[in-house]
Formats: structure tokens, sequence, C-alpha cells
């Protein structure tokens, strides 16, 4: 009889020691003692220890695959970051795009102004990572000294080759690359779908930029000469200054050279804190002599969203909604 209940006890422990090893297997606990949450695909992923050696316009830097701790001085890199479904830590906060607004939640911590970094933030922040463009070149060594920087701008003679290799960077760095992959091709289908609609039409076009009164135009191989340079419309002054700036013209020059089409950027509604600020760019366009053009006489007097061509551009979003918009011009 013993024997029985010996064997008895003997099976109902092993019993009970597999249901405990097996609760052991399936349910991890963190340190405090509680049962940690499943890790989903949504989470960012670990910061790796493998370090990447990223060569840019200023340089060569050293990142880790990864990064956590992430200030971004471009909003055409942030764009491409948020698109990515890449978190970011901080940013400056002054002049957010409106279709970038989310980041001015006070869970991402502002780092000053485009021009002015907010260097004692940014230092407090211990980044892993600070990306930057050319509003900030001339403070690369002062902000290497706080952490890993790299240069992602795009370069005006040569736009979409810098932007292919930015994107493949940043893809690089955050472990999305078939993802960047995937959006380069659509662009580039895009590009090529645009720049086959303006050869049809055989039209010329000038770029202005308005600005408190003034107004500068802009051509091949500028600041927004992927117009000409990329999607294909002619140039109507091919003699253009290039200059970040732009040349300052008169209208006088506009009814000159009489463009098919005619661009319009406005600066002071760009930079503009309040809606009483923004620059009456429409009053100083549109006057008696630019509506004897065949842009404006025409219904091609266009004027462009300024926050995708004049506050961030060379993001995957930006890019995307400016070929849109050049696009739905030719129609």
């Amino acid at each position: 009889m013993k024997k029985i209940w010996m064997l008895v006890l003997t099976a109902m422990l092993a019993l009970v020691l597999a249901a405990c090893g097996a609760g052991s297997k399936t349910e991890q606990t963190t340190g405090n003692g509680s049962a940690a949450a499943p890790a989903t695909s949504s989470e960012a992923a670990p910061q790796s220890t493998e370090e990447l050696s990223i060569k840019h316009k200023l340089g060569e830097t050293k990142v880790k695959k990864n990064p956590q701790k992430v200030v971004v001085f471009d909003f055409g890199a942030l764009d491409s970051l948020d698109k990515m479904g890449i978190e970011v830590t901080a940013l400056p906060k002054s002049n957010i795009p409106p279709y970038l607004e989310k980041y001015k939640a006070d869970k991402y911590i502002n780092v000053g102004s485009l021009k002015e970094p907010d260097f004692e933030k940014i230092n407090e922040v211990a980044p892993d990572l600070i990306i930057i463009s050319g509003r900030q070149a001339e403070m690369y060594d002062e902000l290497s000294k706080i952490g890993p920087t790299i240069y992602i701008g795009v370069e005006n003679d040569k736009y979409i080759e810098s932007f292919t290799e930015n994107m493949k960077t940043l893809g690089k760095i955050f472990g999305k690359e078939s993802f960047i992959d995937e959006q380069l091709a659509k662009i580039n289908e895009d590009i090529k779908a645009i720049h086959a609609k303006a050869a049809a039409l055989n039209k010329t076009a000038l770029i202005i930029l308005a600005n408190e009164g003034s107004i500068s135009a802009y051509g091949e191989k500028s600041r927004f000469g992927i117009i000409h340079d990329v999607f294909g419309i002619p140039a109507v002054d091919k003699t253009i200054e290039v200059s970040t700036h732009g040349q300052k013209i008169t209208s006088e020059y506009i009814v000159e050279k009489n463009p098919d089409y005619l661009y319009v950027i406005d600066r002071g509604a760009a930079v503009a804190t309040t809606s009483e600020a923004q620059s009456a760019a429409k009053q100083v366009v549109e006057n008696e002599l630019v509506k004897k053009t065949k842009a404006y006489q025409n219904n091609h007097l266009v004027y462009l969203d300024q926050n995708y061509w004049y506050l961030s551009g060379g993001g995957l979003i930006s890019i995307e909604e400016m070929i849109k918009e050049i696009s739905a011009s030719l129609e």
C-alpha cells in the first residue's frame, strides 16, 4: 500500500514540476516581478552595437545602427523619418510645416530654431544622432562635440542623386533599406511620368520667390531648379544667376521673358508666425504688367506650397507633394 501511495505522490509531483517549467518558458518577468508585455512590430528596434561609418558632405561619422535619441534639424529628413515610422527625440519647433504639426507636442524636446540651435538643450538630450542640413552646416564641428552628426541636404545641381543618397543613408542607419528602395522606385516612376508630360507640352517656365514686396528668380541648378532639371520643364531664361537668394527681378523682366508657366513661392507665408504677418505675394505678383503674360492669361500662374518647397524639401513626403503640384499644373 505504501508503495502505491509513493508512486501516486511521485506522479503528482512530476506533473506540478512540469507545469511550473512550462510557465517559466511562456511568461518572462520584468525587474519588478510583473509580467513583461510581448514585443510588437511597432516598437522601435533596439540600438545595435554595430557601428556604421557614414560618409556625408561635411565628413565621415561613426553612428550606432538604430540610434534611439535622434535630434533632427532638417524638416525634409524629419518627414522622411516620419514616413519610415522612426521616432525622433528633439527638433527645432519654430516654423514646423503644418503637415508635420504633430511634432509640436510636448513629448518632443524643443532645441531652438533652424538657424539658432539651443546647444544646452541638445547637450541635455545626449543624442545618439544629430541630423543637419545647409542652415546648420557652419555649426557642424560644434554639434559633433555633443553627438554623432551627419549632414543630410540636397545638392541643387544634382538634386535627385543627392536625395537618393540621403534616403539610402537613412535607410542604412535605421535598417529600412527595403522600404527606402520601394519609395525611391515609386518616386522615379512619378518623375518619368511628369517628365514625359512636360516634354509633350514643350512650354517654358519661370520660378520666382516673393518676399516682403520683392521678387527673385530661380533658374536651372538653383534651389528650386528641380522643376527644370528633374521634372523637365524648360527655363524661360537660361542665364538666371545661381544664388541662394535668387536673382532680383522686376515685373518688367517677367513681361519681357513672358513664360508659359509662372511658379510662385511665398517666403513670407513660410516664415510667418501669425496670419497677419504673411506676405501679400498675390498683390506683389499679380499686377497689371504680369497680367499681360501668357502664364497669367492662360491660368498658368501657380502658387506652390511654401511648406514643401521652402521649409522642407528633400524628404520622402515633400518630394511626393512637389511632384503632385507640378504634375497637376501641367494638366
